[in-house]
């Protein structure tokens, strides 16, 4: 069976990757809705193309932890704290992304 019009479906740690990276930036701009939107298009990714479950996120001095469930088992992944953020200091230091969302 062949989907997304014959591309590949994402892999799933690239697709939790891009879901932690833009949901850092819509927890660090909540009034952005290009991060809200973005944050939810991959989250339905990883809830109907890869059929995760439970998704969450903690982060520490280093690293983020992203903790599911797949097929009934509990998995986690790690990402380096300073690449997860890259994409949040990127939008801040572009003024043309820093406008008032109010």
């Amino acid at each position: 069976m062949v989907e997304n019009g014959g591309k590949k479906p994402m892999r799933l740690k690239d697709a939790l990757f891009n879901w932690l990276q833009i949901r850092v930036v819509w927890d660090a701009r909540p009034q952005d809705r290009s991060a809200e939107d973005t944050t939810r298009f991959f989250h339905d990714m990883l809830i109907q193309d890869h059929g995760v479950e439970e998704l969450e996120a903690t982060k520490d001095a280093q690293e983020y932890v992203v903790r599911y469930r797949l097929n009934g088992e509990e998995h986690t992944e790690r990402f380096p704290r300073e690449q997860v953020e890259d994409l949040l200091k990127s939008i801040q230091s572009e003024p043309k992304y820093n406008q008032s969302f109010e």
